[in-house]
């Protein structure tokens, strides 16, 4: 390439240019180019700059009635421009979804559509309060029970619940409606069968409900072993939890054998319905014989992922568990909406309330947005596509990176590190290479089945390009560990704003405040 070959209007760089080769750039700021260095917003701080500077009220008593603050409060002193600069800089070390391909397995992390987003801030939308009369709130009502109409359709069964708050609490509200109808037909039931490749969740839920969890192994195929299951069942058993398709990224293909037999045996079968966004559309879960299943609104129908604030789970219910659903619900009598919010009539057998409200409105708003701008043929092809992308990743990485198991898979794609044998090189290494190449890394060592395991999920919304580039990384970076570059990448991350972390003991003793460093003293 020659110093006047053009790209895209830019001078490319010379074929002499060896900047590869020399020692990394150290600049006097700790700026490197237009990724700035920025300390902690305390560290910035100082007594006398203020965004805003208002005058002491003169001649009025204090109502604080004795509490005038009497010292420093610990904030900082910081002018506008400094507050603006500060979390804008912040705001472009964070990786999301809207920078970069995020192959997070097992999460789901899609493309949050901008029409959802609109729609969640119409006013009628975005500034309700949970205490006005339902008279005034028709509209937020009607929309919840649309919403609820697409979630029964989508599934085949015949009730939901829309209050939970996240995918745990969902398995909760599941579990705990079959918890009810065992006690409403007197059956003391004390076990809960749960495959091993399950998500943690699943039996923090079964114990946290009181239940005895017993494991269900997998077969080499990656999926429930049937004649383990079959040998587990029994008269103590209350319920099966299986996630399908399943945390290892494949479909439960005897997942009718198992309804049919813990039904037979009187327990309940509740799905974990966390992967929902590969079969939404084409496979409804009431023909599986699911009696109730959550459905991670962020994960199928693109709401935002919660991080501890804005989750949604609904359940499904079966005519079997619909009666023991927890309040609120909407229904409509007589032309209006209403919500049932007390345990009698049709309600009697409410478990009770999960949360002081119905639901997360700004959740259920994005969701149905998501379901009308795609209609049932548009979430059909969502599921395809989500499909399509992870047996393209697949296929393309198989021949140097080991895929834990035969076949094609679903809406994810999971690989192992056995091509990493005798290289010095791990997944966490080789994770911490991918961040140097400007990837977020898909999700490392999960599930706990498979040793050293790599879960990768496109998603619908990335186009080919993105997963090309994505797959060429991937596959330079095998060849480079299988060559014997293990030194780069044990040294990994070299080009983020802060190196390789001690993770372990920032999980274990975070740093949660920051004090004043101590002054040096005076000299002598």
């Amino acid at each position: 390439m020659t110093q006047m070959d053009r790209s895209q209007g830019r001078l490319a760089r010379p074929a002499n240019d060896d900047a590869d080769t020399l020692a990394p750039v150290v600049t006097a700021s700790g700026h490197r180019a237009l990724l700035l260095e920025e300390p902690l917003i305390f560290e910035q701080g100082a007594d006398g700059r203020t965004g805003v500077d208002l005058p002491e009220p003169a001649g009025r008593p204090s109502r604080l009635g004795g509490l005038d603050r009497r010292g420093a409060i610990g904030l900082p002193g910081l002018s506008e421009p400094q507050v603006v600069r500060h979390f804008t800089r912040l705001s472009q070390k964070n990786y999301g979804i809207d920078s970069g391909f995020f192959p997070l397995g097992s999460c789901t992390m899609k493309h949050n559509p901008r029409l959802n987003e609109k729609m969640a801030r119409l006013p009628g939308f975005a500034d309700l309060h949970p205490l006005q009369p339902p008279e005034t709130v028709q509209g937020a009502l009607a929309l919840i029970h649309e919403l609820a109409h697409w979630l029964t359709t989508l599934t085949g069964m015949p009730a939901v619940a829309l209050s939970p708050a996240a995918g745990a609490h969902g398995e909760f509200c599941g579990m705990a409606a079959i918890r009810s109808a065992l006690a409403a037909r007197g059956d003391v039931r004390r076990r809960v069968l749960v495959p091993e490749s399950a998500h943690g969740t699943n039996p923090a839920t079964a114990a946290v409900l009181g239940y005895e969890v017993d494991p269900i192994p997998a077969t080499d195929r990656g999926r429930v072993d049937l004649a383990a299951f079959k040998a587990k069942l029994g008269s103590d058993v209350a319920a099966v939890m299986i996630t399908n398709p399943n945390t290892c990224g494949l479909f439960e293909d005897e997942i009718q054998d198992i309804s049919r037999l813990i039904h037979e045996a009187g327990g309940f079968f509740y799905c974990d319905g966390a992967n929902f966004n590969a079969i939404v559309g084409r496979v409804r879960p009431a023909d599986l014989g699911v009696d109730c299943m959550h459905i991670n609104l962020h994960k199928t129908f693109s709401t935002p992922h919660g991080g501890g604030g804005p989750g949604s789970g609904p359940v499904v219910l079966s005519a079997a568990l619909a009666p023991y659903a927890p309040l609120p619900m909407v229904v409509m009598e007589q032309g209006q909406y209403r919500l049932v919010e007390t345990a009698e009539g049709d309600a009697a057998a409410s478990f009770g309330r999960l949360k002081a409200f119905h639901g997360q409105m700004g959740m259920f708003v994005r969701a149905l947005a998501y379901m009308k701008s795609h209609g049932a043929d548009g979430l059909r092809q969502v599921a395809s596509d989500a499909v399509l992308n992870a047996n393209y990743i697949l296929a393309r990485l198989k021949g140097d990176i080991t895929a834990s198991f035969e076949g094609p898979t679903m809406h994810e794609a999971l690989f192992d590190d056995r091509f990493l044998k005798d290289t010095g090189v791990s997944t966490l290494d080789f994770a911490k290479a991918l961040i140097d190449e400007g990837f977020h890394p898909m999700t490392m060592y999960f599930p706990l089945v498979v040793h050293g395991a790599m879960l990768i999920e496109p998603t619908e919304t990335e186009s080919k390009q993105s997963i090309d580039q994505f797959c060429d990384t991937m596959l330079s970076l095998a060849r480079r560990a299988k060559e014997g570059d293990a030194a780069s990448f044990q040294a990994a991350p070299r080009l983020t704003p802060r190196r390789r972390l001690d993770e372990t003991q920032a999980a274990r003793k975070p740093v949660l405040r920051w004090t004043q460093p101590a002054l040096p003293k005076a000299a002598e």
